[in-house]
């Protein structure tokens, strides 16, 4: 494959409607999620800023949700509800999302339990503590929003 060869298939892959709505739907939700996150810390260093923006997980909206729902309506749109590429898209979006919901939410809520209870413990025995991270999952209405999310702006990208 030549270097225009290449070049061009690059550029083809970033026109294409899906992958654009998706890309729009991530940095969408997760600078949503990071002006939320901002509004409620005091200090707003430089760290907190591009954390919040990139790497936050948890959250108003869900990004991961926001994401797959984006990609499975706006194939829906491209290819038609009775297309395989949808089937498939749609599978990996309940799975996706049930996993914010439930796995992750759970595992986010056990390590806050365990940190709590092994700080106290630690304090009355007198010994040091390293708290394990506390990854957040999402509750239910902001994996909600993170679907209308992606599909408002998959139907922009469709129908603009």
């Amino acid at each position: 494959m030549t270097v225009n060869r290449f070049i061009a298939s690059i550029n083809t892959f970033f026109k294409n409607p899906v992958v654009l709505s998706c890309l729009t739907s991530w940095f969408l939700s997760q600078f949503i999620k990071a002006v939320i996150a901002l509004l409620q810390i005091r200090k707003k260093g430089v760290k907190q800023v591009l954390e919040a923006l990139f790497w936050r997980t948890g959250g108003m909206p869900s990004s991961h949700t926001a994401v797959v729902i984006c990609m499975t309506a706006s194939i829906a749109f491209s290819e038609g509800l009775g297309s395989n590429l949808f089937a498939a898209s749609l599978v990996i979006a309940l799975v996706v999302m049930r996993d914010a919901l439930g796995v992750r939410r759970a595992v986010g809520l056990q390590a806050k339990a365990f940190n709590n209870f092994a700080s106290l413990s630690s304090e009355k025995i007198g010994t040091d503590f390293i708290p394990v991270k506390e990854i957040q999952g999402h509750a239910p209405l902001e994996v909600i929003v993170g679907a209308l999310l992606g599909i408002f702006i998959s139907a922009a990208f469709a129908w603009l």
